[in-house]
């Protein structure tokens, strides 16, 4: 069969500004024609453009044309020993989410109160916590937006621990809503997808539940069908809270994808090339709670 090549002119507007453009651009192609969607996807992820708000394709036309490259060697990277802490401190009286109750952490059983129970210098504290699930940095399973989903005591490992790692940076973009063009550079296949926003520098503070950056329904429909493992974010909600509906939740957690939301330090990370690990506890009938996230680069 005769390899086909696709010619066309395009624009881009970014995000933080400015924008290019390209003329008679040419890129190899599977099969006899690609659509405008697709093809603003291969053209971002071949540029490695970040930050990108809107494409326009013009003038397409399908050529018969060799096709120019090889298949590019992957580079394996090797994890090093360095481990990042992505996750809010647990602190009482801590409020997470505007509504929602604070922390309570307090003793069960006091070291004074223990030494009654051994011999002269052996004492302990055990310690007591009462939170709801969406407390600090935390991960949603299905089963927070699903009956039948899976809960915590289901999660798999395999998806949670050691996952190959991917930073979407988006911060300093104009708008609140990050839509799927702004993750099209990148190859999100089995990777757990972080989006920094940034938001995180308003942790502890009454802005941080003011107009927060968030996924739109099209960017958890991209991250979906691109096969990412887990999604993080370091924003108030994946969602925009404005309304009634979580399009992202809906998408992501209907496709069995994990979220884990309030996320902080992901400016310490590398774009690629670490791992990532967000492991709840085993709780039965329960679909939200903290996790201890950090990064291995």
């Amino acid at each position: 069969m005769t390899e086909k090549r696709v010619c066309f002119d395009f624009e881009i507007d970014f995000s933080n500004g400015g924008g290019i453009q390209g003329q008679g651009f040419r890129l190899d192609i599977a099969g006899d024609n690609i659509g405008d969607v697709d093809l603003s996807a291969y053209i971002i992820r071949d540029l490695r453009l970040l930050m990108v708000s809107e494409t326009r394709i013009l003038n397409k036309r399908i050529i018969d044309e060799a096709h120019k490259r090889g298949v590019a060697a992957a580079i394996e990277q090797q994890p090093g020993a360095t481990r990042i802490d992505l996750s809010h401190i647990i602190e009482a009286g801590m409020i997470t989410y505007k509504g929602l109750p604070a922390p309570l952490i307090c003793d069960h059983l006091s070291r004074e109160a223990s030494r009654s129970s051994y011999d002269a210098g052996t004492e302990f504290q055990i310690g007591r916590i009462e939170l709801v699930g969406n407390t600090g940095t935390y991960m949603d399973t299905p089963f927070h937006r699903y009956a039948d989903g899976y809960d915590l005591a289901d999660l798999s490992l395999d998806r949670i621990a050691a996952c190959p790692g991917l930073v979407i940076d988006v911060s300093g973009a104009t708008g609140r809503a990050i839509d799927w063009m702004a993750l099209a550079a990148d190859d999100i296949a089995g990777k757990a997808v972080l989006i920094r926003t940034s938001w995180d520098r308003h942790w502890r503070t009454d802005q941080y539940f003011e107009e927060h950056p968030h996924l739109t329904e099209a960017a958890a429909i991209h991250l979906r069908d691109g096969g990412a493992a887990m999604v993080g974010i370091d924003s108030f909600n994946i969602d925009d809270t404005t309304g009634g509906t979580r399009p992202v939740h809906t998408v992501l957690l209907g496709a069995g994808i994990p979220i884990i939301e309030h996320m902080t330090g992901l400016d310490r990370l590398p774009a690629s090339g670490f791992t990532f690990s967000a492991v709840p506890p085993k709780i039965r009938a329960m679909g939200t709670f903290p996790v201890r996230a950090y990064a291995l680069v």
